[in-house]
C-alpha cells in the first residue's frame, strides 16, 4: 500500500494539493453529545499530516444508520466541533455530501484548510447494492479532488463509494491510521509472541464463527465469555436457562471444542456466572456454578471465581487479543467481568506483553472504565473490520489500495 509519503513524492507534494480524506468518525452520540472521541482522536494524526503539508484536506466519514437520505440525529456537526478542538485549527462543516454547497466550500480552501462534509450515508449512492450507483457518489466525490487518502479502518471491510470506488478513481494512498491497524491485525495473525491468548466475548457465537475457526489454528488459548458463552455450554451438555443461546450453533461449537482439543488449544469457560431473573440493573441476581444454571435465570456477566481464572490464564500470555464484552457491561452489576479482563490487560501491557482491544463495545468498554487508550498496547477502531482480517478474508477497502 502507497504510503502518503510516496503519495506526495508522485504528486509533487501536497502544497496546494485537494486531498479526499475518508474518516472513521462514527462516534457514539447522546443526542448532540459525542460518548467516545476515540475515533476522532485515531484520525487527527493523518488529518495533521496533509493540513500541515498544506494540502487542502476534505475529510468524508458516516455515523450511523440512515437510510440514505439525511436524518438530523446522525449529523456529523457535532464531531466538526470535536475534531477542530483536536486538531488545533478549523474545521468548516458542509451540510451536504456532494453539491453546490460542497463544491463552493472546497473552491474557497486554501493550503492547509480543513473542511468536513457532511454523513456520507445521507446519500443512497455511498451504500448502493450496484456499481452504477456507488460509482456515480463516487465520481462526485472525486471530482472535489486531486488524490485520495483511506484512514477509515473501520469501514475496509466494506465495498462503498467513498471507501472503494473513489481508490480506483484518484491517486491514493493509505493512511497512518490504517497502515498501522493493518501492520497490528498482520502481527496477530501470522507472526505472534507466544503464548498467544484470545478473549472472545459479546451477545452471538455467529458473529464470530469465522474468527473462532481461524484462530484455533493460531491462538494457544481461547477464552470465552459473554453471551456468546451459554452456546458453548449448551454444547458441553448443560442448562442455560432464559440465557442467549443460539440453538442452530450448538453442534457447530462443538465442532470448535473437538477440533481445539485435538490441536492442543485450550479453550477455557467460566466456572461461574452471574444469573438474574431480567435483562435489568435492577433484577434481583445471584452467582451460580456455571453448569447448574437454574431454568428461570439468564446469565449476564462471568462470576468472580471465572475472573480469577481467566486471570490465571492471562498471566503468562505476550499476546493477547480481546473482542467482545464478558457481559451486560452497561449495567453495573454486570459490569465486573469485562472490569476484571480490562484491568488485566492494563498489567500484562505494563510488563511488555502485546495487547489489542478489539474495537466496537471492548473499545467504549475499557474507556467507560476510565483508562487510557495508552493502557493497552493497541485499540482497534474497527471491531468488525478486525474480525475479518483475523478471518483472512479480503477486504475490499484494502485490497483496492494495493492496485
Amino acid at each position: 500500500m502507497r504510503t502518503i509519503e510516496q503519495l506526495s513524492e508522485e504528486l509533487g507534494g501536497l502544497a496546494g494539493r485537494t486531498v479526499l480524506v475518508r474518516s472513521d468518525l462514527n462516534v457514539p452520540l447522546d443526542g448532540t453529545t459525542i460518548t467516545d472521541d476515540g475515533r476522532v482522536k485515531a484520525s487527527v494524526p493523518t488529518i495533521s499530516q496533509l493540513a500541515e503539508a498544506g494540502a487542502r484536506v476534505v475529510v468524508t466519514a458516516h455515523l450511523g444508520r440512515p437510510k440514505g437520505a439525511p436524518e438530523a440525529k446522525y449529523s456529523l456537526a457535532p464531531v466538526a466541533e470535536r475534531l477542530a478542538e483536536l486538531l488545533g485549527r478549523p474545521v468548516t462543516f458542509v451540510e451536504e455530501t456532494v453539491g453546490e454547497k460542497a463544491t463552493a466550500a472546497v473552491q474557497a480552501m486554501s493550503d492547509g484548510d480543513v473542511v468536513l462534509l457532511e454523513n456520507l450515508r445521507f446519500n443512497a449512492g455511498e451504500t448502493a447494492k450496484t456499481d452504477e450507483e456507488r460509482a456515480e457518489f463516487a465520481g462526485q466525490l472525486a471530482g472535489l479532488a486531486d488524490a485520495f487518502v483511506s484512514d477509515g479502518f473501520g469501514v475496509v471491510h466494506r465495498a462503498q463509494a467513498s471507501v472503494y470506488d473513489v481508490a480506483r478513481l484518484l491517486p491514493h494512498a493509505a493512511g497512518g491510521l490504517v497502515r498501522s491497524e493493518v501492520e497490528v491485525m498482520r502481527q496477530l495473525r501470522e507472526d505472534p509472541q507466544r503464548p498467544y491468548a484470545v478473549v472472545l466475548g459479546g451477545a452471538k457465537v455467529s458473529d464470530k464463527l469465522g474468527v473462532i475457526e481461524s484462530l484455533i489454528a493460531v491462538a494457544d488459548r481461547l477464552l470465552v465469555g459473554g453471551g456468546m458463552v451459554f452456546t458453548f455450554l449448551k454444547a458441553q451438555g448443560h442448562e442455560v436457562g432464559k440465557s442467549l443461546l443460539e440453538e442452530d450453533q450448538v453442534d457447530t461449537v462443538r465442532g470448535y471444542l473437538e477440533t481445539a482439543a485435538e490441536r492442543g488449544v485450550e479453550i477455557v469457560l467460566p466456572t461461574d456466572i452471574v444469573v438474574a431473573d431480567a435483562f435489568s440493573a435492577d433484577a434481583a441476581h445471584e452467582i451460580v456454578p456455571a453448569d447448574g444454571i437454574p431454568a428461570d435465570m439468564m446469565g449476564l456477566d462471568i462470576g468472580p471465581e471465572s475472573e480469577k481464572l481467566f486471570a490465571e490464564k492471562l498471566a503468562d500470555a505476550r499476546t493477547i487479543f480481546w473482542n467482545g464484552p464478558m457481559g451486560a457491561f452497561e449495567m453495573a452489576p454486570f459490569a465486573s467481568g469485562t472490569k476484571a479482563v480490562a484491568q488485566v490487560l492494563v498489567e500484562r501491557t505494563k510488563d511488555g506483553a502485546m495487547t489489542v482491544v478489539g474495537g466496537g463495545d471492548s473499545a467504549a468498554a475499557v474507556r467507560e472504565f476510565g483508562h487510557a487508550d495508552e493502557d493497552f498496547g493497541h485499540i482497534s477502531t474497527g471491531g468488525g473490520a478486525s474480525l475479518e482480517y483475523l478471518e483472512g478474508k479480503e477486504l475490499p477497502g484494502l485490497t483496492v489500495l494495493e492496485d
